[in-house]
């Protein structure tokens, strides 16, 4: 999605809570990995209006707290929840009674289980630790200018692509 405001929108259209399944409860939610905190506030949020007492929240990957450099087009470091927050910070921001985070370690233990061939990850995301060895802080800095939802808007505001992504989000 090309800026917060879509994305909002898109989790709310994706998912709904059932007031059954809630109302009243303790719930834990499980996500695959907390990015910009965006659908985790979500869905605690729509979690707390479909009555949940308290709103857990546990994820199946440690923090994203760096941008990825090789290829994937992540959000810059500082739209990163995790980015400059521990875990209690980024647990309040996203709105849950308590939050806890896979640990790296485990989960690079628990991928070489499945392989024993497998010797190193690239885990850049997770602890700023880049394989190549020539990520730069200049280069990061570069990336954060280039990749935040601002430049992005302007870059399709400059390419006329705002009112072919407003139609697709009405449609």
């Amino acid at each position: 999605m090309p800026g917060q405001k879509q994305r909002k929108k898109s989790v709310r259209q994706k998912l709904n809570a059932i007031d059954l399944e809630f109302n009243g409860k303790n719930v834990l939610l499980v996500d695959d990995s907390i990015v910009r905190g965006t659908t985790s506030m979500q869905i605690i949020q729509m979690a707390r209006e479909a009555g949940a007492r308290k709103v857990y929240f546990a994820s199946a990957a440690p923090p994203v707290r760096h941008p990825n450099v090789y290829g994937i087009d992540m959000p810059s470091a500082s739209e990163l929840v995790g980015h400059g927050r521990d875990v209690d910070a980024v647990c309040r921001e996203i709105g849950a009674d308590w939050l806890v985070f896979q640990d790296l370690e485990d989960l690079i233990e628990s991928a070489q289980r499945g392989n024993k061939n497998i010797r190193q990850f690239d885990t850049s995301v997770f602890d700023g630790n880049y394989v190549t060895g020539d990520v730069t802080e200049a280069y990061l800095r570069q990336l954060e200018e280039a990749r935040n939802d601002g430049a992005k808007h302007k870059r399709h505001e400059k390419d006329g692509e705002d009112s072919v992504i407003e139609m697709y989000n009405t449609a």
